[in-house]
């Protein structure tokens, strides 16, 4: 499937939509945050329909994708002052392509292990949120 793909027809998961608020677009991925404050959560969606898998992407996409990644893990990482960054492509429930970036603390919520299905998903408030992708806006620098 690999090359180059309009972002026509893209289209973000409807999972995707209701578990995220939206930070920012860069040259290739839409930024979002996971609507769990437990975790500070960065989640990256290339912007190209049909992607499943990294290998799905062009060679240059597939670069570009993870220049974003490290760029965005290396902003949260600073904000938050975290640990460690889990940086991760499952994809078993939702199958579009898309990287979580999450920093951990030693004893969070689901530390050592993965945050997946660790206890309930905890919202932000609406100005928490609001305040978050203003900060998250302000440091996360497109390397594309």
């Amino acid at each position: 499937m690999g090359g180059q793909m309009t972002t026509d027809a893209f289209e973000l998961d409807r999972r995707l939509a209701q578990d995220t608020i939206v930070v920012t677009d860069w040259n290739l991925s839409r930024i979002l945050l996971m609507n769990d404050r437990r975790f500070p959560w960065l989640i990256l969606v290339p912007r190209r329909a049909g992607m499943v898998e990294a290998f799905d992407l062009g060679e240059d996409e597939r670069a570009l994708l993870w220049r974003e990644a490290n760029a965005a893990a290396a902003a949260l990482k600073t904000m938050t002052g975290c640990h460690k960054i889990n940086i991760g492509a499952l994809g078993n429930v939702v199958s579009q392509l898309h990287v979580h970036i999450v920093a951990r603390r030693e004893g969070d919520a689901a530390w050592p292990g993965p945050v997946w299905g660790k206890g309930v998903a905890e919202a932000y408030a609406d100005d928490e949120a609001a305040s978050l992708v203003r900060q998250f806006g302000a440091r996360l620098r497109d390397p594309g």
